[in-house]
């Protein structure tokens, strides 16, 4: 499997559940008939940036992506985004973002860290993500926001 899908699932798995540990992302993936090593998936960890935080439920430290604005983008989550977006288009205040199967959970999260003025949420499927915006305008500023990682 490619790194980018990899990757993606990464994001994928942490949005949805408390991982602890590297050999629990391991596990995870290898459910999702990917085969990767510990190592692979360390690389992976430094490249998307993620951290560890406290959860307040169970009280222990689970891997999650920083939530900070443009300084929580990291290199990698940018190109990635490059890499599997296949368009942007708007409607009225809602923008639909088409990427290739498997990533809109990781383009979603892109958006999410961005923390794009106005953009109120996104919902991810298979291939498209669509982010709710709170005006016609500022859903045109977001698309603006969007095509500038593009590039």
């Amino acid at each position: 499997m490619a790194r980018t899908s990899r990757q993606s699932k990464i994001l994928d798995f942490i949005s949805r559940k408390e991982i602890e540990t590297q050999e629990e992302l391991v596990d995870e993936l290898r459910r999702a008939n990917v085969e990767v090593t510990q190592a692979t998936v360390s690389r992976d960890i430094k490249e998307l940036g993620l951290i560890k935080i406290l959860s307040e439920t169970t009280r222990k430290y689970f891997y999650a992506t920083e939530r900070s604005g443009d300084a929580a983008l990291s290199i990698k989550m940018a190109n990635m985004f490059r890499e599997s977006v296949i368009s942007i288009n708007r409607a009225n205040n809602l923008v639909v973002i088409k990427t290739l199967s498997g990533s809109a959970n990781a383009a979603g999260s892109v958006i999410d860290r961005l923390d794009i003025d106005g953009v109120l949420g996104c919902i991810a499927g298979d291939d498209t993500v669509l982010a709710i915006v709170s005006s016609d305008e500022k859903a045109a500023a977001a698309i603006n926001r969007l095509n500038e990682i593009m590039q």
